[in-house]
């Protein structure tokens, strides 16, 4: 699958603050709006990971331990960026500014349901897990399922890691 095209627009300083471009975004529970950059933080995560993986080592794995990072987690922390921006916690720079809060605009009167499925994407479960389990389980009907999931599309927020050739 290809790389998700991300706004060329700047979406706001990178120290967080809005600037005129940012002034329509809606803002987090706090008022501001938080403005981060994937490939920043997940480069600290990745450097986290390294550090904790070379202490266990007793010597330094240098960059076969952030390659590891991102063959193990790129993908389930790219999922969760994603959510924050869909659930406009979190702007993330990379991600289509269209889409951050989506889900504050659409499905008010379905929210128990829309806490529901972002909780399964949360915990790594895929479209057909979703549909599968609001097909056995879930009273609400299979087209409001499907709507959330075609609205939140998380299998279109493929953003490819430079160690990562094949998303």
């Amino acid at each position: 699958m290809p790389a998700r095209t991300v706004d060329s627009v700047s979406p706001g300083r990178w120290d967080g603050t809005m600037d005129a471009s940012t002034a329509a975004m809606p803002t987090a529970p706090t008022g501001a709006l938080v403005c981060r950059s994937i490939h920043t933080d997940s480069q600290c995560e990745a450097d986290r990971f390294k550090w904790i993986a070379s202490e266990r080592a007793g010597r330094d794995l240098g960059e076969d331990a952030i390659r590891q990072w991102v063959r193990e987690h790129w993908w389930d922390y790219l999922r969760a960026r994603w959510l924050e921006h869909l659930q406009g916690t979190c702007y993330w720079a990379e991600l289509d500014r269209g889409d951050f809060g989506v889900v504050q605009q659409k499905f008010q009167d379905q929210k128990a349901l829309l806490d529901q499925i972002i909780a399964r994407l949360k915990d790594g479960q895929e479209n057909l897990n979703i549909i599968c389990w609001a097909v056995t389980t879930s009273p609400a009907p299979i087209d409001h399922v499907r709507e959330i999931l075609a609205t939140l599309d998380v299998n279109s927020s493929r953003l490819v890691h430079k160690f990562d050739s094949v998303p």
